[in-house]
């Protein structure tokens, strides 16, 4: 598996560690994404919006705050949530332990 730093990824703070569980191609399903963030205290992943996509969340490890078109809320691990097209989210780890997040981007 391909592992990737983005630095301030759409604008969040610190850095995420993106790895890839499978690469376009290697499925037949329309995804744009399939993999894991890795998240250490104090980094997040800034607001954006997804349009004609859509992002589910799963809580691998750790606990996140997420930010759901307006509101936060805190989830743990073996928590999930989605995004759909037109909404917008966030995700910090505020906490002391590193977060792990299974994130997939569904396109239509």
């Amino acid at each position: 598996m391909k592992s990737e730093v983005k630095v301030n990824m759409r604008d969040g703070d610190g850095q995420v560690v993106v790895t890839k569980m499978l690469d376009s191609g290697e499925y037949a399903g329309k995804s744009r994404l399939i993999a894991t963030l890795t998240l250490e205290p104090g980094c997040s992943i800034g607001e954006h919006v997804h349009e004609n996509e859509e992002e589910v969340f799963y809580i691998v490890e750790g606990e996140a705050e997420y930010y759901d078109n307006g509101e936060w809320v805190t989830m743990y691990k073996g928590d999930s949530c989605i995004c759909l097209g037109g909404q917008k989210h966030s995700i910090a780890n505020r906490s002391d332990k590193t977060l792990v997040v299974a994130a997939v981007i569904l396109t239509y």
